[in-house]
Parts: structure tokens; C-alpha cells; sequence
């Protein structure tokens, strides 16, 4: 795929590994529209990369996945790539029933139903351009999960079978569909939740990231594992229940 010459829609752009993203992506001469929920991370993230559009949007809410779309598409007429990356992960006990659950930070609607729905909204669009396409970040964990998670785990599980079948219902078509599967990654995805349960690895550095996906868009890789991601794709393969263990001892 063309790398160069593109207009970019990245959710969760401002900070973390959308912002590498967005980094890589004006680096390689592309137009780049990032939105989150926080405005003044949005304007931080302009700061440092003048280049960039901002848009605010909390990708949890319907309307505003809607609103979205709808001032993309009418202000860059020429959008064909969308990222999905935005996400949200928590510690979840589930012993506890919903006491721990936060209503405005819900997994399920951040990380599945609104890259779904995103979906929705850009594939008719992209459907009428030479050449388009979508890249949903999933995780390592989508493959095997790390049971404290077990609400983020499950939602990138499922977003890894959407976009499955979402390339096979797109193969003949001019958008391509991407999976990105990152390992550990060195970002305050987690809130200080890696802290708590005393594991040591930061993860990989987001412009590790970035370079693979890269690289991964050059070369029609359709779903890229990186790093440590790869070996647990490859391990749950071949034996699930040790890699499950292994990943569970805390």
C-alpha cells in the first residue's frame, strides 16, 4: 500500500501510540486528523506537531462517532484511511460484581462497538476511493488473556475476529484491512495497574510501534504481530493452556 499522500483519521491520537502513529504518518507526507476526548491533550499533541487537524470526540458515545465522521468527510474530502486505535484497559474483579466498573470509561463500548461502528460510518466512503483503508489495533492479550483484564482481553479478542471477517467481506474492494497486534507496550495505558501487580517490563517503546506499522502498510502485512505479541499468537497455537498459565501467575 501507498504510504505517502494519504488523509488519516487516528482515534486516540494525542498521546501514546496514536500520536507516534501521527508522527510516522506526517514524516511519510500524509495528512493527519487525530481526535480524543481531552481537548487539552489534543492541543498539546498540535504543539509538538503543528501539521496535525485535532478534533474533539469521545469515541464512547454514539453521537459523537456520527459527528465525527460527518466533519471528516465533509472537511477532507479525500480521507481514506481510518485508525482505530483508541483504547481503554482496567483491572476488573469480577467478584465484586460492577462496584469497580466505571460508567463513563466502559471497555466494551471504547474498544469494540465504536471501532465496529466507525467502520460502519467510513467503509461507504472509502468504498468510492482508489485506495483506502482500516487498521484496528488489537493486543497480544486478544490471544491469550491476562485474567485481571478480562474485559479489555475479551474486547480485543473480538475486535480480532471482526476485522477477520471485515478483509474477507472487503477483499475485493479497494480498502484494505489491517490488524495490528502490539505486545506490551510503554504507555499509561494500564493507569498504574502494571505497577500494582509488580510487573517489572514496561513494554516495548511506541515508536517501535509506529515503525512496524509502517512497514506493515508498505508491505500489505494484514495482520502484524509485534515483538512478544508474535510469540504468544504462535505459543497459543501451539499450546494454550501452558502460554495461559505462564501469563497468569500473579
Amino acid at each position: 500500500m501507498k504510504i505517502n499522500g494519504n488523509t488519516i483519521v487516528i482515534t486516540g491520537g494525542a498521546t501514546g501510540i496514536g500520536f507516534a502513529l501521527a508522527e510516522e504518518f506526517i514524516k511519510a507526507d500524509n495528512e493527519v486528523v487525530i481526535c480524543g476526548r481531552r481537548e487539552a491533550y489534543l492541543k498539546e499533541a498540535k504543539k509538538k506537531l503543528p501539521q496535525l487537524h485535532i478534533k474533539v470526540c469521545d469515541i464512547s458515545k454514539e453521537r459523537e462517532r456520527k459527528e465525527l465522521f460527518h466533519w471528516v468527510s465533509s472537511t477532507f474530502n479525500d480521507v481514506n484511511i481510518l485508525v482505530n486505535n483508541a483504547g481503554i484497559q482496567r483491572m476488573i474483579n469480577l467478584k465484586t460484581g460492577e462496584s469497580n466498573r466505571k460508567k463513563d470509561e466502559d471497555e466494551i463500548e471504547i474498544n469494540l462497538k465504536a471501532p465496529i461502528h466507525l467502520c460502519e460510518l467510513f467503509i461507504p466512503w472509502f468504498l468510492n476511493r482508489k485506495q483506502a483503508a482500516i487498521v484496528n489495533v488489537t493486543s497480544g492479550l486478544g490471544f491469550c488473556p491476562i485474567t485481571v483484564m478480562p474485559i479489555y482481553c475479551a474486547t480485543k479478542a473480538a475486535l480480532h475476529s471482526f476485522t477477520v471477517s471485515l478483509r474477507h467481506q472487503l477483499r475485493n474492494t479497494p480498502v484494505k484491512v489491517f490488524e495490528i497486534i502490539p505486545p506490551t507496550v510503554d504507555t499509561d495505558l494500564d493507569k498504574g495497574a502494571r505497577d500494582r501487580r509488580g510487573q517489572k517490563d514496561r513494554g516495548i517503546s511506541v515508536s517501535e510501534v509506529a515503525t512496524a506499522v509502517i512497514k506493515a502498510l508498505q508491505k500489505d502485512d494484514y495482520e502484524k504481530a509485534i515483538g512478544m505479541a508474535e510469540g504468544i499468537r504462535t505459543a497459543v497455537r501451539n499450546n494454550p493452556e501452558q502460554i495461559f498459565q505462564q501469563m497468569n501467575q500473579w
